[in-house]
């Protein structure tokens, strides 16, 4: 090209651990009609409520506060304190998507070599942006009512993390709900050794037997804390809006850090988010997605006991929008991608939720929300067959 010069690249240092997202490769792949996708964490496209514009003051089009409108930021603090959670607005930040509230905190606490505490498995996009600012990941497995205790002290005992990041309420990709023993256990703990907590609720209304439990930093004493949420699985994804509310110590770092970010959330999404959030048309909406998300639940509970009853192990979530299995004859599952691609189905290979992926073969994450019931049995019969021939091929 005439007057374009080719020059040598001078990237920041932390770009040679930059990775791709996975899971928006595989759904990038899986956008052919005909894939029947498991992947992603989508919500039901017919569940996505109708919006109107038509009284949106154009004053809205405006620039507008970093810390979000004032009358959003009331609204979802009321909403926390029903949850127990005693807050003020002033400790409510609207972000861009509760992914922001993980990227702020990684501008916060991480230089290259800090040391963070994960569940094990935890949220891959976690993963990717801690590791981006140089995290030194350390997990604490994961157990049926939440983390091994015994583990989460023993490493308290020998590391002073920047923070622990915990996913309580229908674990991503676990769907594992903390007990009220365990949820109390954790906070003692973090008190004792002084950890900050990061509690990140996307799925928190997502639930099917009606259980609720009050968040992990509404039990600290002492230990600052950041809880973060989203309207991407009640409301909409599109409109990118999410919150973080934090101890008072840490809100005044991680406004500064939201203005050098992006000035502030769009405040179009802010506007329609607020239309719902607080009032009786939201909770009949959530109400009614609650009912709707149990069925297909229910509709794949029974196909995977069809298909998968003799290739792998799991326990049926009691909400979020994830079944995690766990192979009976482990095998590298993202050695599957592509002929389950070939075979027109999509899912999620488990070894990304690690920091250690080479260590932990076996596991596969199937979403249950976005499919179609009309096309389920025969996705799932499909990458049944993948699973099998891989597994006969390995023995081979």
């Amino acid at each position: 090209m005439p007057g374009y010069r080719v020059t040598s690249m001078a990237f920041s240092e932390r770009v040679s651990r930059l990775k791709s997202s996975l899971i928006r490769e595989i759904l990038a792949a899986a956008q052919r009609p005909q894939v029947m996708s498991f992947a992603g964490g989508l919500p039901a496209e017919v569940m996505l409520p109708k919006v109107d514009w038509t009284d949106m003051p154009l004053s809205i089009g405006q620039y507008g506060m970093s810390e979000g409108e004032p009358a959003l930021r009331e609204a979802l603090a009321a909403e926390a304190r029903r949850l127990g959670l005693q807050c003020e607005a002033s400790q409510v930040l609207v972000v861009s998507g509760s992914q922001q509230t993980l990227d702020l905190a990684a501008k916060l606490y991480i230089d290259k070599g800090t040391e963070v505490f994960l569940e094990a498995p935890t949220y891959l996009a976690a993963l990717q942006i801690f590791q981006l600012f140089g995290a030194d990941c350390i997990t604490v497995p994961l157990e049926a009512d939440g983390p091994d205790l015994v583990q989460l002290r023993t490493r308290l005992a020998q590391h002073r993390p920047a923070f622990i990041y915990l996913i309580p309420t229908f674990q991503n990709p676990s769907a594992v709900r903390y007990s009220e023993a365990k949820r109390d256990a954790v906070a003692a703990l973090l008190d004792e050794f002084g950890v900050t907590l990061i509690e990140d609720e996307p799925y928190r209304e997502l639930t099917f037997d009606g259980g609720s439990a009050t968040p992990i930093v509404s039990r600290l004493k002492t230990a600052s804390w950041i809880y973060t949420g989203t309207v991407s699985k009640t409301l909409m994804p599109g409109l990118r809006v999410g919150y973080l509310i934090a101890s008072p110590d840490l809100f005044p770092h991680l406004l500064k850090l939201k203005q050098s970010a992006d000035l502030h959330t769009n405040r179009v999404g802010q506007w329609q988010a607020l239309q719902w959030i607080g009032n009786e048309r939201y909770r009949q909406h959530r109400s009614e997605l609650r009912e709707f998300y149990r069925g297909r639940r229910d509709a794949f509970q029974a196909a995977l006991q069809t298909h998968f009853a003799d290739l792998a192990d799991w326990n049926e979530p009691q909400g979020g929008l994830f079944f995690w299995l766990r192979l009976k004859q482990p095998l590298d599952t993202r050695t599957l991608l592509n002929d389950a691609l070939a075979n027109d189905v999509a899912f999620m290979p488990g070894e990304p939720f690690f920091p250690e992926p080479d260590k932990h073969h076996g596991y596969l994450r199937l979403n249950f929300s976005h499919i179609e019931p009309a096309r389920l049995d025969e996705g799932l019969k499909r990458l049944a067959a993948v699973v099998r021939q891989a597994q006969i091929d390995k023995a081979a």
